[in-house]
């Protein structure tokens, strides 16, 4: 027999491959069993498909047979983990939230809430825990792209009523368009729509989250500063199509989320060209201008989404890429998009566990 302190001790010998803490340090032993003289361990790793899983594999059980030595047989599996952005704000505002992701551009037309729609649930399908926030508040378009037409729930905590998120594809999902009518314009000044963010960040009764998404309105003003004052973000994506015109204003965007001490985890180029029949691509608007950014800026490239019909279907249908089209080149990107900025984000949380405070550098 070996117990879960027993196998934590062995554990302390082994890192993660990409974050280069062990295995006990992070947490990452997820459960074990035992059956007969055989052991199976399930360990959470930052990228499960690193190369480097199999000789680890083979090193843990090697070091648990020779200190347990009844075992004749010790089966590993890898899963996708998470590590916590530790920030007592945070925690205060959004308690069981581990980490939060402001997906943002620099202006409107560039497909942000598609790919934050398309992040969400790749992220869910990943099997982690997630949710996305409607912060585009003057254009909420997340209800029409989860296709939900039913209004969150009302639940009573300590006396306050709280809306309760509507769960569609896995993901929990709150938006100002579940509040409002029809077609009716929100005609809000600045101070007014960030006092609905606040809202819903304070009193909205979200489970225990991996990851929450928000979905940020284009631009670099009110929604994004009220943002950054109020919970320390764990960083933001900011998504762009290729062309200079759009490139200016993405790096806008870069500049604010810096200057608010807000991390860019990294750019997703949308619109990166488009596949012709005959084999061929076509790059309408320019090409790799967001990985040129990235190489100019310093930052990590996501992924290149091409343009595809099926994708804007999709949105329209609320039928999101990812999820009903799983075997599609644009579902594969994401899927990568999303692990990519798990593993990056796990990176900068091992190196860095408290965000510092709102500072406006002019």
């Amino acid at each position: 027999m070996i117990s879960k302190e027993q196998l934590s001790e062995i554990l302390k010998n082994f890192n993660d491959p990409d974050l280069n803490t062990s295995f006990t340090e992070l947490n990452f032993l997820k459960s074990y069993s035992i059956n007969g003289d055989k052991l199976k361990i399930d360990l959470f790793v930052s990228d499960e498909n690193n190369p480097s899983l199999q000789k680890l594999s083979e090193e843990i059980g090697k070091k648990v047979i020779s200190e347990f030595p009844d075992f004749s047989e010790i089966n590993i599996n890898f899963n996708c983990g998470v590590v916590e952005h530790i920030d007592k704000k945070k925690s205060s505002v959004l308690p069981g939230i581990k980490n939060t992701i402001a997906v943002a551009s620099g202006k409107g037309g560039v497909g942000k809430s598609t790919a934050a729609v398309n992040l969400a649930v790749s992220l869910a399908k990943l099997g982690y825990k997630t949710g996305i926030i409607d912060a585009d508040i003057y254009g909420p378009s997340i209800p029409t792209m989860f296709d939900i037409k039913e209004k969150p729930k009302i639940k009573s905590v300590n006396g306050k009523n709280k809306l309760v998120p509507v769960t569609k594809y896995d993901v929990e999902v709150m938006s100002i368009g579940f509040l409002i009518e029809g077609n009716n314009a929100v005609v809000w000044r600045g101070p007014m729509a960030s006092s609905a963010l606040k809202q819903f960040m304070g009193e909205v009764v979200w489970s225990e989250l991996d990851f929450l998404i928000f979905d940020m309105p284009p631009g670099t003003g009110d929604i994004q500063l009220t943002l950054s004052q109020t919970i320390p973000l764990t960083g933001a994506i900011i998504v762009t199509t290729p062309q200079e015109i759009s490139l200016i204003d993405a790096k806008k965007g870069f500049s604010m989320f810096e200057k608010v001490n807000v991390q860019t985890i990294g750019i997703i180029e949308n619109m990166s060209y488009y596949n012709l029949p005959d084999g061929s691509i076509d790059y309408i608007f320019g090409k790799d201008g967001g990985k040129n950014m990235c190489d100019e800026l310093g930052i990590p490239l996501l992924g290149q989404i091409p343009i595809n019909k099926k994708i804007r279907e999709g949105g329209d249908l609320g039928k999101p890429v990812s999820i009903f089209e799983p075997d599609s080149l644009e579902a594969k990107i994401y899927s990568e998009i999303a692990k990519r900025t798990v593993n990056l984000i796990n990176q900068r949380n091992i190196k860095s566990n408290k965000s510092p405070g709102l500072e406006i550098k002019l």
